[in-house]
């Protein structure tokens, strides 16, 4: 039987590579997505044609109502989840923190946390031992600007991401005796669409001299790194953050 796993934001950049190279790797998947409803349908489509069972969800991952309704057709359609891939994130147009107003700041944290902690809780409600679970793996999609906190531009969303740091090592520490490991990735530079989102699509051109191997990631280069920390090769791994991040 193929593990399952769930993967919010699964649509496109790093969510997508994530869920391609875990159905090549022998999982079921929930695809996750909010409003690009045909690029995750075709994703699924594509990973149905490598022989993995695949379920599209649309949520909003922010609104707890929603998250578990994703979780209860996830155990009626698919069976018990193993893997968590806490991928969802968005960012503003780069902004000056006094030029931003509270509805902003709110829908960052909203989004990018309060997503990785009640997804997280009803993963732990199923993973668990306690709770007569099998145990599985949670794997939060941070952000390496949680270190230097992207002055001028994001520093709401670098926040954002300095609070999924903090979330995966605590919640590692609660749940490590129950068969549970969670850990996080910090992408760097990587070459997506969310850079568009920020009013800037060619930011990785500007920004690859400061990077020590002077490029931009790809969302494939993450995805290998999540793909390792579900995998049992990081059976000793929980509470770790792992930079991908080209040396930044």
């Amino acid at each position: 039987m193929r593990p399952i796993a769930l993967v919010t934001g699964a649509s496109r950049g790093i969510g997508a590579a994530t869920a391609r190279l875990l159905a090549k790797q022998g999982y079921d998947l929930c695809l996750n997505y909010r409003q690009q409803a045909a690029a995750a349908e075709a994703l699924a489509a594509e990973l149905q044609g490598s022989g993995a069972r695949v379920l599209t969800v649309q949520a909003d991952v922010a609104d707890e109502d929603q998250v578990v309704a994703m979780f209860q057709r996830i155990d009626q359609e698919m069976g018990p989840l193993y893997a968590l891939v806490n991928n969802v994130g968005v960012l503003k147009r780069q902004s000056r923190l006094v030029d931003m107003d509270a509805a902003r700041i709110n829908h960052i944290l909203t989004t990018n946390v309060t997503s990785a902690f009640i997804c997280s809780r009803e993963a732990v409600k199923r993973m668990s031992r306690e709770f007569g679970g099998l145990g599985g793996v949670i794997v939060n999609v941070s952000s390496a600007a949680s270190k230097y906190g992207s002055p001028n531009e994001y520093i709401d969303y670098a926040a954002s991401k300095g609070a999924m740091d903090t979330l995966t090592l605590g919640l590692a520490g609660e749940v490590a005796g129950q068969g549970i490991r969670v850990n996080a990735v910090r992408p760097g530079f990587i070459d997506t669409d969310i850079h568009a989102d920020g009013g800037e699509p060619g930011r990785i051109e500007r920004v690859k001299s400061a990077i020590p191997l002077r490029r931009g990631g790809h969302p494939d280069e993450v995805a290998n790194v999540i793909a390792f920390l579900i995998s049992d090769q990081a059976s000793y791994m929980t509470g770790s953050l792992l930079d991908v991040a080209g040396g930044r």
